[in-house]
């Protein structure tokens, strides 16, 4: 009887508004396989506009899962990711022998990837807590707490994520021991195959296409999408680039026209981080978004699937 060869995950990232849904579907839709979403806002059910979900059609053409399957009231972070995920995908690869993951949530698809640490898990009231006097005394507060708390992570941690710091205080106040403690940095073994490939274009091609997206969400009632979520915008779901600054303009701290620059502005800057961070993982295969012969011939390379060694 002939060996089953171990199945593949077919990663597919790259910065926002690359085009990492359209291709990944076309991909999962010529191998007849489903596609796991690693964009850490899709997952929330109310935001469907502003983070840019897949189409109906697209939706229909293959399976995808992680779109919708939350509210934006739950708590989620990329270690439940990790564990669901990989629980899904042990479930897939009984029949499948290729899944794809489109996203670019660099933290979501490390987990799944590589593996993070096993970190305690955190009181609903200390979190809730420290949110509390987050609102209340900003984001300065939280930097100065880090700082007497763990100085070693507050050198690293990106000092304008409060999502960050606040994950570290977390850990750190709950413990009593350094959030970099936690963290050990080994990569965890899968018993699949993982094929990494990145989408990117020309940085003013890029922005040029990032403007454009944000003047089709406007378009499509991105305004009232936020109108409806502004009695929720404390929460952490909604600490999102396209929602927040309409909330400033329904606070009526700026114009709406203003809003939508900004939004265009954060916007670009998410991409840059999102190209920061995948450029430090050298697994990863770089591709123009029309390259699909190229990517093809990767993934078919890779994978063997044509000589039917599953």
């Amino acid at each position: 009887m002939q060996k089953r060869l171990r199945p593949y995950l077919i990663v597919i990232t790259g910065p926002t508004g690359v085009g990492k849904t359209r291709i990944c579907t076309e991909l999962a839709s010529t191998f007849n396989s489903p596609v796991i979403s690693a964009d850490s806002r899709q997952m929330y059910r109310e935001m469907n506009i502003g983070t840019a979900v897949p189409s109906l059609h697209q939706l229909k053409k293959v399976n995808h899962y992680f779109i919708g399957n939350l509210s934006i009231h739950d708590y989620y972070n990329a270690s439940m990711f990790e564990r669901d995920c990989l629980e899904l995908l042990e479930k897939l690869f009984e029949t499948e022998k290729i899944v794809f993951m489109a996203g670019g949530s660099g933290l979501y698809i490390d987990a799944v990837c590589r593996g993070i640490d096993d970190l305690p898990s955190v009181d609903n009231e200390l979190r809730e807590e420290l949110t509390a006097k987050y609102r209340s005394h900003g984001i300065i507060w939280l930097r100065s707490k880090l700082k007497k708390l763990d100085p070693e992570h507050y050198r690293v941690v990106d000092l304008k994520n409060p999502n960050r710091i606040l994950k570290a205080l977390e850990i750190s106040l709950m413990t009593g021991k350094p959030y970099s403690s936690f963290l050990t940095g080994k990569k965890t073994e899968r018993n699949f195959n993982i094929v990494k490939t990145g989408l990117n274009l020309a940085r003013k091609e890029l922005y040029e296409i990032i403007n454009s997206r944000v003047d089709a969400m406007i378009e499509k009632g991105l305004l009232n999408e936020a109108e409806g979520l502004y009695p929720f915008r404390h929460l952490n779901a909604l600490n999102t680039v396209g929602y927040k600054e309409l909330f400033d303009y329904l606070d009526g701290h700026t114009t709406f026209d203003k809003a939508v620059e900004l939004i265009k502005r954060n916007s670009r800057r998410y991409a840059k981080r999102q190209l920061t961070w995948l450029s430090k993982d050298k697994d990863i295969q770089w591709f123009h978004p029309d390259d699909m012969i190229k990517i093809l011939d990767v993934i078919r390379n890779r994978t063997g699937i044509s000589r039917n060694n599953f």
